[in-house]
């Protein structure tokens, strides 16, 4: 297993790039609190599922820095995913395998990283702080962890908050896609002191 290493190459492989990450309203209407009827059966759904994948633009922005990726996400089953970033020119810059017990993650350079912790790792090595844990049920419209929730009038999540760790996470939902079934997150916004995190979806496929 190799040392963790924090090599200034790695830090700066997510070049800017002009991602355009616009902020869609879902409803002008007040959100609800707690759950209803329609979150619970919406939440079944997709708790159901098991295999998926997505495509999209990732922002990591913070005072000092602005960094842009293409992101691909795989869920190979509930404990196992995979997640690939790439530059502007399609080029892989970081390659994250997770399944219970194992993290292996790639760099730009063909390196290879071993641990048994996924968020510590990817904070290590690039200096970026991304709930993993949390984000992969955040990402399909699920609250976690978080029991501090609002709805929208249709039933779906519209902004959770979350305190963890002595930490606030707060995770607002923009627009989601209506003709993905179950209804799925198109444009998602976390935020964590002055670490904000953008994931825009072009879309979804079941497996």
């Amino acid at each position: 297993m190799k040392k963790f290493l924090r090599p200034t190459s790695f830090i700066t492989l997510l070049p800017l790039a002009s991602v355009l990450l616009t902020a869609c309203t879902i409803t002008d209407k007040p959100g609800q609190t707690g759950t209803t009827p329609e979150w619970k059966t919406h939440e079944q759904q997709v708790k159901a599922l098991a295999q998926y994948e997505t495509r999209g633009a990732f922002a990591y922005l913070t005072d000092s820095q602005k960094l842009y990726a293409r992101f691909y996400w795989q869920q190979q089953n509930p404990e196992q995913y995979r997640l690939v970033l790439t530059n502007p020119l399609g080029n892989t810059v970081m390659e994250l395998n997770v399944q219970p017990g194992m993290v292996q993650l790639v760099d730009d350079k063909g390196q290879r990283y071993v641990s048994d912790n996924a968020e510590k790792m990817i904070h290590q090595l690039t200096g970026m702080t991304i709930p993993l844990e949390n984000m992969r049920q955040w990402m399909i419209g699920l609250p976690a962890n978080a029991e501090d929730f609002t709805l929208t009038p249709e039933g779906r999540l519209k902004k959770i908050t979350l305190e963890q760790n002595g930490q606030q996470w707060t995770v607002e939902y923009r627009n989601y896609d209506t003709e993905a079934q179950p209804v799925l997150p198109s444009l998602v916004e976390i935020t964590h002191g002055d670490e904000r995190i953008k994931l825009k979806m072009d879309n979804w496929t079941r497996q």
